[in-house]
C-alpha cells in the first residue's frame, strides 16, 4: 500500500530543518496530493494576482523523508503517474516573463479538462501533458524558496518531468526530504508567461538509490532519452552546464572520448530551455538513448 502525503502538509522553502510529513523506506510507493501554484488562491476568471497573498504561492507538499538517504547518494524518483484535477489556472501579467514588456492588461483565464485535452477559451483544444513544476529535496545549508531552481531540483519547470520518467538527485541532507508540487496540466519549454496551465493535482511515485557515483545531477531519463539539467541566473550560463554535464556523463558513464561525445552531441542532442522566468533559468541537454544503445551503455535497473 502507498503512504499518501495530504495537501494539508506543505512548505515553501526547501530547508534541511523541516519536519517530516512522513518517513519512507526506498522502493515503497509515495502518493502526493498538491495545490496548483496559487494554492487555491484563484477559482474564477475575476480573480486576479492582486488579490494573492505571495507567501502562499508555490508551495510544495511534503517533505517525504527517505530512510537510508544520505549526503552524496543518488537518489532515483521514478514517476509512476500524474492526475491533474479538471480546471488549470493561466494568468498575464504587465512586466512579468517573456513578454512582460508588451503585456499591458492583467488577466485570468480558466482552462477546463476534457477528456484528454484542455479548452482554451472555448477555441482551442490543448492536448492534456501532466508535469511536475516543482520537485526536490533539501539543499545542504540554508533554504531555497519553492520558485528557485537548483542542484537540489526545485521549481525546475522541466516539460519532461512527467509519467514514466526518472529524476536523478544528489542527496545533500540525512532523509533527502523530498517535496513535489506546482503541476502543470501543459506547459511549454520556457513558461514564457512565468505560468504554465496550473492545477492541483495527484502525483504517485517511488524512489530508489543507485549507484552512479559522481553523475552529474539533476539528471533525468524517460524512455527515449536522456537529459541534463542546470540552473543559473544567466541563461547563456545554463546552457552552458547542462552541455558540459552531458559531455561529462557522456565521458565518465559511457566511455565515450570527449571529441567522439562533443560530435555525437551535436550530431543527435539536443539543448533545449526549460524556463526563462525564475530567478535561476533552466536548459536541459537531450540525448537519444537510441545512440546509447549502439555505444553499450545503458543506465542501473
Amino acid at each position: 500500500m502507498a503512504t499518501r502525503v495530504s495537501r494539508d502538509r506543505v512548505f515553501y522553502a526547501f530547508e534541511a530543518g523541516l519536519t517530516p510529513a512522513v518517513r519512507v523506506q526506498p522502493g515503497e510507493e509515495v502518493i502526493f496530493e498538491t495545490h496548483d501554484c496559487f494554492q487555491g488562491q484563484i477559482r474564477s476568471e475575476q480573480d486576479l494576482v492582486t488579490g494573492l497573498d505571495w507567501n502562499r504561492t508555490n508551495p510544495a507538499t511534503g517533505p517525504v523523508y527517505i530512510e537510508g538517504a544520505r549526503a552524496n547518494t543518488i537518489l532515483r524518483i521514478e514517476i509512476l503517474d500524474i492526475e491533474v484535477e479538471a480546471s488549470s489556472v493561466m494568468v498575464a501579467i504587465p512586466g512579468e516573463g517573456a513578454l512582460g514588456d508588451r503585456i499591458r492588461d492583467m488577466e485570468t483565464t480558466i482552462l477546463r479538462r476534457d477528456g484528454n485535452e484542455l479548452v482554451f477559451k472555448d477555441r482551442v483544444r490543448i492536448p492534456l501533458a501532466p508535469m511536475i513544476g516543482v520537485i526536490g529535496i533539501a539543499p545542504a545549508q540554508g533554504k531555497v524558496s519553492n520558485g528557485v531552481p537548483g542542484a537540489h531540483g526545485g521549481n525546475l519547470d522541466c516539460s519532461l518531468i512527467g509519467k514514466g520518467s526518472r529524476l536523478y538527485l544528489t542527496v545533500q541532507v540525512e532523509g533527502a526530504l523530498l517535496g513535489v508540487g506546482d503541476l502543470h496540466a501543459s506547459m511549454g519549454d520556457g513558461e514564457i508567461v512565468v505560468v504554465g496551465a496550473e492545477a492541483a493535482g495527484v502525483v504517485r511515485l517511488k524512489t530508489e538509490f543507485v549507484e552512479l557515483a559522481n553523475l552529474p545531477t539533476p539528471f533525468l531519463e524517460n524512455d527515449e532519452l536522456v537529459a541534463t539539467i542546470y540552473s543559473d541566473p544567466d541563461l547563456d550560463a545554463a546552457a552552458d552546464g547542462a552541455v558540459h554535464n552531458m559531455c561529462e556523463f557522456l565521458a565518465n558513464f559511457a566511455g565515450l572520448s570527449l571529441n567522439d561525445a562533443s560530435m555525437l552531441m551535436s550530431a543527435v542532442g539536443s539543448l533545449k530551455i526549460c524556463q526563462v522566468v525564475d530567478p535561476a533559468k533552466t536548459a536541459r541537454f537531450e540525448f537519444p538513448k537510441s545512440v546509447l544503445d549502439q555505444i553499450g551503455y545503458r543506465l542501473p535497473g
